[in-house]
């Protein structure tokens, strides 16, 4: 197979038993991933040596997978194993992103929904440093997250991520760093690229799930670390006024972790307390992993 090597890191990734160096070209203009969109991916991490929750990541691809109507061509635990694999194939030195994946070749129904017998699997790891844990700033965005009925939200889809990219190049045309996406109904849903929580009077609060947001992995354990530490977490509906008289804001996701947020709007805040805990009892938990 010719591969294009043009990854703009050191990439290998795992398709039709053979792994390949670099960006190998997987898709043509007649595959339905193309023009169709059907698409899943999972994100997980390699850093300092650890891969935590990486079992978890790769149990919720083939969950997408299915809600795309795709059929999961690979057991989780096989992914994991090819994971690690792939991972001796890197120096060590630089964080590397995990990434599974799932698209459909063919259509079903006159070409619209996937064949769910044409779905390919390929796994791609790539070195991708994590952000600094300083901050970011973030903008309220005019674009809202979708509804189950109207985008398959509770699949971590590909086509999901144009309209996250949208709230971000607009927020960056002001000023921002990334942007506060609201669900359709007003509520503060998460970043665009991340989860998002907020602390008031020392209580840790987050948006419920709700289904128009990935309700994220490494969201979950950090709830649960906090818990387990007796920091009152509380997940609830919660609006753009809260954000903006909350004592701290931070957010979780795979790609950095936790991560603080030091504006909102034209409000500058501090990486707080409880945030600088929730990153340190999250990577206490994954390096004793």
């Amino acid at each position: 197979m010719a591969v294009n090597t043009s990854a703009r890191t050191p990439t290998w990734t795992y398709v039709d038993g053979e792994w390949l160096s670099g960006n190998p070209p997987l898709i043509g203009p007649v595959s339905h991933a193309m023009w169709l969109g059907s698409t899943v991916f999972d994100g997980s991490r390699w850093f300092d040596g650890v891969t935590p929750d990486l079992d978890l990541h790769c149990r919720r691809v083939n969950r997408s997978a299915s809600a795309l109507g795709m059929n999961p061509t690979m057991q989780a635990e096989a992914i994991e194993a090819l994971a690690r694999e792939g991972l001796k194939k890197f120096d060590g030195r630089t964080a590397v992103y995990i990434k599974p994946m799932y698209w459909a070749e063919h259509g079903g129904y006159m070409g619209v929904p996937a064949d769910p017998d044409s779905t390919r699997f390929a796994l791609c790891l790539y070195e991708s440093p994590m952000i600094a844990s300083s901050g970011f700033s973030v903008s309220v965005s005019p674009f809202r997250r979708p509804t189950y009925e109207t985008a398959p939200t509770n699949a971590k889809a590909g086509c999901l991520y144009p309209n996250n990219g949208r709230a971000i190049m607009e927020a960056k045309a002001r000023g921002f760093d990334n942007a506060l996406v609201l669900d359709m109904l007003g509520n503060v849903a998460e970043t665009g690229t991340s989860n998002i929580f907020m602390v008031k009077d020392g209580v840790v609060f987050t948006p419920a799930a709700n289904g128009t947001f990935l309700s994220g992995i490494t969201r979950a354990r950090t709830l649960g670390l906090l818990r387990e530490a007796g920091v009152e977490a509380v997940e609830k509906s919660l609006s753009v006024a809260d954000f903006l008289d909350a004592d701290e804001i931070f957010s979780t996701g795979n790609h950095s972790k936790v991560v603080p947020v030091i504006r909102i709007e034209q409000r500058e805040l501090q990486a707080g307390p409880i945030g600088r805990k929730a990153r340190e009892l999250y990577m206490d938990w994954a390096h004793a992993g």
